[in-house]
C-alpha cells in the first residue's frame, strides 16, 4: 500500500468515528432524547463537531492529500483509494474556508433548531421558530459566501452539495418542463371525479400499524439486524454504516397510508446504504452518491413499486387481516385506486405522484429567493401560501400545514429539496431500463423482490459514492439524466 495513503487512513478512521458518533447523538436528539437534554446535548455536538473539523482540516492532512494527488503516486493507488482521496480533498475543500468555531457554532445552533422546529410546528407558532431560522440562513449564506468564486451565486454552491452538476440554470429548465406538463394534466385528472377514500381516515391503531409496518419493511428487504426502525415528528433516515442504518415514521390513527409509503420511502433509502460495499463503507464514499440518486431509491420503492397492484396482491390479505375492521369492506382495487389518487393537498410527504414535484417546485423557488436576498423570513408564509394557491390551487390554513411542515431548514439544509425531484426523473428513467431487462410486474406478484433488490445493489448500491449521479445512469440505461422518462411515466399513468 502507497505510504502516504497509510498515512491518511489513520485520518479517514478517526473522521469515521467521530461521524458515527454525531449521527448517534442527532438520532438520539430526533427520536428518544428528553426535551430538556438539547441544551446540554447541542453543546456536546459542537465540541464533537469542532474535533471533526480538526481531524478534517488540518496542514498534515492536505500535504498528504497534496501528494497522493500527484501522477506518480495515484498510479500506485487502486480504485477506491482514488475516489477516497478525490472525494476527501473535495469536501476539506469545502470547510476549510470556514472557521472552526464558525462550524462548530452552526453544528450546535441545528442540533437546538431541530426540536426549536418540532415544537413550532406542534403549537402552529411560526413566530417562536422564526428567530433560529433566520440565523440558520444567516450563517448558510456566509458560509456559502466563503466557498463562492467570482459571479457564482450562493445557491449554486448548496445545489452542487446535494447533486454535483446542476445549477439553478438546469434546475429552472427542469421545473420549467414539470409546470409544462404536469400542471395540466393534473387538471384534467380532477375533471374525471373523485375517487373515494374515506377509508383511509378511519381508525387504525398505532401499534397495529407498527406491527404492519415492521412486516413491511422486511418485504421489501430492509435487515433488522442491521438496522432499526423508531418513530419521529418527521420520517427520515440515518447510517452510521452498512451494518447500522435506522430509519424512522410517524403514527396518525386516522391516517394508514402515511406510515405506509414512509415505510417503504425509507427503506428504499436505507437499502442504498445497506447495500455500500463492505469495502467502502466508513470511509469517505461510504454512503449514497448524491441526494437526487438517494431520493431516487426510496420513491422508486414507494412510488414504482409500492403503488403498483402487483405489490400489494400477495400482502392485500396481510393488511386487512391487521385491520379486519376498518377495511372490511375494502377491496384491493378500491386500496389501489386511493393511494394512486392525484389530489392537490398540504402536505408534501403525503402527496401523490402527479402533485409531489410541484410541492417540490414551491420550495426550490423560495430557496432560490431566499439565497438571491428577494426575501426575509418573515415573509416566508405569505409568499409559501401564495405560491401554494398559484401551483396547487390552495391556501394552507395555517403554518403548520405551510412552511413549518417540514424538518430540512432546521438542518440547515438549503439546496436538498431539489433532490427529490430529480429523485422521481432518475427513478423514473431506471424503471424505464429495468423493466426492460426483469419482468418486474411478475416478479411483485410473486413476492419476489430479491432480483430487483440485486440489480440495484450490483448498479448503484454498492458503489457508494465513487461514481456521480449521471455516471450512473450512462453506465446502466446509456444516457444520462432525461426527464422526459419521468414525463411519460407520469403522463401514462394518470392518463388512464
Amino acid at each position: 500500500m502507497n505510504a502516504y495513503y497509510e498515512e491518511l487512513k489513520t485520518y479517514i478512521e478517526k473522521s469515521a468515528a467521530l461521524g458515527t458518533a454525531l449521527s448517534m447523538l442527532h438520532w438520539d436528539n430526533e427520536t428518544l432524547a428528553p426535551e430538556e437534554a438539547i441544551k446540554n446535548t447541542s453543546g456536546v455536538l459542537g465540541i464533537l463537531s469542532g474535533e471533526y473539523y480538526h481531524t478534517a482540516v488540518n496542514d498534515k492532512v492536505m500535504e498528504l492529500l497534496e501528494k497522493l494527488s500527484q501522477p506518480k503516486e495515484q498510479e500506485t493507488l487502486d480504485w477506491k483509494e482514488k475516489a477516497i482521496v478525490k472525494n476527501m480533498a473535495k469536501d476539506i475543500e469545502k470547510i476549510k474556508v470556514i472557521p472552526a468555531e464558525e462550524y462548530m457554532e452552526f453544528e450546535a445552533l441545528t442540533s437546538e433548531a431541530a426540536a426549536i422546529w418540532a415544537k413550532a410546528k406542534q403549537n402552529d407558532d411560526y413566530a417562536s421558530y422564526m428567530p433560529t431560522l433566520d440565523r440558520i440562513i444567516e450563517i448558510q449564506k456566509k458560509f456559502a459566501g466563503y466557498r463562492a468564486k467570482e459571479g457564482q451565486k450562493l445557491y449554486d454552491i448548496l445545489l452542487d452539495d446535494y447533486e454535483e452538476g446542476f445549477t439553478t440554470k438546469e434546475l429552472d429548465e427542469f421545473f420549467g418542463r414539470i409546470r409544462e406538463a404536469v400542471v395540466p394534466l393534473l387538471a384534467k385528472v380532477r375533471e374525471k371525479g373523485e375517487v373515494d377514500k374515506s377509508y383511509n381516515e378511519r381508525f387504525f391503531a398505532s401499534d397495529k400499524q407498527a406491527e404492519f409496518g415492521k412486516f413491511l419493511a422486511e418485504y421489501v428487504g430492509f435487515d433488522f439486524k442491521r438496522g432499526v426502525l423508531a418513530e419521529s415528528e418527521h420520517p427520515f433516515t440515518m447510517e452510521f454504516h452498512n451494518h447500522d442504518v435506522r430509519i424512522t415514521t410517524h403514527y396518525y390513527e386516522n391516517n394508514l397510508e402515511s406510515s405506509i409509503f414512509s415505510i417503504i420511502h425509507e427503506a428504499g433509502h436505507a437499502l442504498y446504504e445497506m447495500g455500500v460495499s463492505d469495502e467502502l463503507t466508513l470511509t469517505p464514499v461510504g454512503s449514497g452518491t448524491s441526494m437526487g440518486m438517494h431520493e431516487s431509491q426510496s420513491r422508486f420503492y414507494e412510488n414504482m413499486l409500492g403503488r403498483s397492484k402487483a405489490f400489494w396482491t400477495p400482502i392485500w390479505d396481510k393488511l386487512k387481516d391487521t385491520f379486519p375492521e376498518s377495511l372490511c369492506d375494502v377491496s384491493l382495487d378500491q386500496f389501489i385506486a386511493g393511494i394512486n389518487k392525484a389530489e392537490p393537498g398540504f402536505i408534501r410527504t403525503e402527496s401523490d405522484e402527479l402533485t409531489y414535484s410541484l410541492h417540490i417546485m414551491v420550495r426550490y423557488e423560495i430557496e432560490r429567493m431566499i439565497f438571491n436576498n428577494e426575501i426575509e423570513t418573515k415573509d416566508l408564509p405569505k409568499v409559501w401560501n401564495e405560491k401554494y394557491q398559484e401551483y396547487l390551487g390552495m391556501t394552507p390554513p395555517n403554518d403548520r400545514l405551510g412552511i413549518l411542515q417540514d424538518l430540512h431548514w432546521s438542518g440547515g439544509s438549503f439546496g436538498y429539496f431539489p433532490s427529490y425531484a430529480l429523485g422521481n426523473a432518475v427513478a423514473a428513467q431506471l424503471y424505464h431500463y429495468m423493466n426492460q431487462k426483469m419482468p418486474i410486474e411478475k416478479l411483485l406478484l410473486e413476492s419476489d423482490l430479491s432480483s430487483i433488490r440485486e440489480f440495484l445493489k450490483e448498479n448503484i448500491h454498492k458503489w457508494g459514492k465513487t461514481k456521480t449521479t449521471n455516471e450512473m445512469l450512462m453506465e446502466i440505461t446509456g444516457e444520462p439524466l432525461n426527464a422526459e422518462y419521468y414525463i411519460t411515466y407520469l403522463t401514462e399513468k394518470y392518463g388512464k
